[in-house]
């Protein structure tokens, strides 16, 4: 700024409050030829991205235009690379525009760059790098296992970002509210959302979705999905062929164990007796051949993992070859109860007949009885 252009403008801040103002007034003075002035772009860049800087004159003269970092070393001079960093370059310089670019943008880059022109007097303008940092998609940590009956304690954490991000969980579309900490390392952040939630075997394997929100990332989310690992103690079902067993028939066991962890080890064994000779063991199956009435007995099927046992039996019975078996015991107990419900509904069908009858009959009695004393 000129020596009078400096004392118009002392003068506007003294007798005006108005900086507006002031700042018309000096627009006005500098539309003279004579008058130079520069003026920076602030920038916003990804980490890893390209950052311009650049500096706009105006009424150049071929005076010294000189860009100078944060720490104010000077990289350009007159289009001329004063700092040896390979990751300034210049892009263009003319009379109206002068523009560097800068490589492989970190967060150390960020802060103020200087146009300054020298002239009669010194002009500078400050163009503001600002670096953004997006999260990588965020990472799970089980705090608590989840037991059934008791609760699931998972820390969802997005380790580097800049601004902080913000982090959600969510199930089956609906939000669970997590408590949120974040941690400053230097210019970045770590965030962490931890949620604490009650758990049984049903929800063993729900989906869960961990979901990072930044500006870097333009309405797009990074997403890390979670299944729940809920541990349950062992239920045990024996599987058995229905129908008669007579000797010299075939019998096949199936032990049907669930569980979480599923039980590695599953125990046959025979109550007050020890397993028949003939008896092979394959994992969950028990198989017996040519069957005989010394087989009869009550056959055990057991399991257990860190969080319990469980047990399952069967009776075994064997008949001979040609022994008649009572039919009541032959009949399926669906089949009797459909019997049952038919013989019930018929009952109640007489006795409502036979109720209504005798209703009637008396109705019949009494129109008759004034007729007779008629007579």
């Amino acid at each position: 700024m000129r020596p009078v252009q400096s004392t118009v403008f002392c003068r506007c801040l003294l007798f005006s409050p108005s900086l507006a103002l002031c700042s018309l007034v000096m627009a006005l003075i500098c539309i003279t030829p004579r008058c130079q002035a520069v003026q920076a772009e602030s920038v916003t860049v990804l980490e890893g991205g390209t950052a311009h800087i650049s500096c706009h004159l105006q009424n150049y003269d071929g005076s010294i235009v000189v860009i100078q970092n944060p720490r104010r070393q000077t990289l350009f001079f007159n289009g001329t690379r004063a700092l040896k960093e390979d990751r300034f370059q210049m892009v263009l310089f003319t009379p109206h525009l002068m523009r560097i670019s800068l490589t492989n943008v970190s967060v150390s880059d960020e802060g103020g760059y200087y146009c300054q022109l020298y002239t009669e007097s010194t002009h500078h303008h400050v163009a503001t790098l600002s670096v953004l940092v997006p999260p990588e998609t965020p990472t799970v940590e089980v705090k608590q296992e989840a037991v059934e009956g008791g609760q699931a304690e998972l820390t969802c954490m997005s380790p580097r970002s800049k601004p902080a991000a913000t982090l959600r969980w969510m199930r089956n579309g609906r939000e669970i509210p997590g408590d949120v900490s974040q941690q400053e390392n230097g210019k970045t952040f770590s965030v962490f959302s931890t949620i604490r939630i009650p758990v049984e075997r049903k929800d063993n394997g729900a989906a869960l979705n961990c979901e990072a929100t930044h500006p870097a990332l333009n309405d797009q989310k990074k997403i890390r999905h979670y299944r729940l690992d809920v541990y349950f103690a062992p239920t045990v079902r024996i599987i058995y062929p229905l129908g008669i067993l007579r000797e010299g028939d075939s019998l096949t066991l199936t032990c049907s164990v669930t569980g979480n962890p599923l039980p590695r080890h599953i125990q046959w064994s025979k109550i007050n007796d020890t397993l028949p000779e003939r008896a092979e063991i394959s994992g969950p199956t028990l198989q017996i051949s040519r069957l005989s009435q010394s087989h009869n007995g009550t056959y055990l099927c057991q399991a257990q993992n860190n969080f319990g046992r469980a047990a399952d039996q069967y009776t075994l019975l064997v008949y001979d070859p040609g022994a008649i078996v009572d039919s009541q015991s032959a009949v399926p107990y669906k089949a009797i109860a459909v019997v049952l419900a038919l013989l019930v509904f018929t009952v109640i069908c007489v006795l409502v007949v036979t109720i209504w009858c005798s209703v009637r009959q008396k109705g019949s009695y009494r129109t008759r009885e004034p007729i007779l004393a008629w007579y």
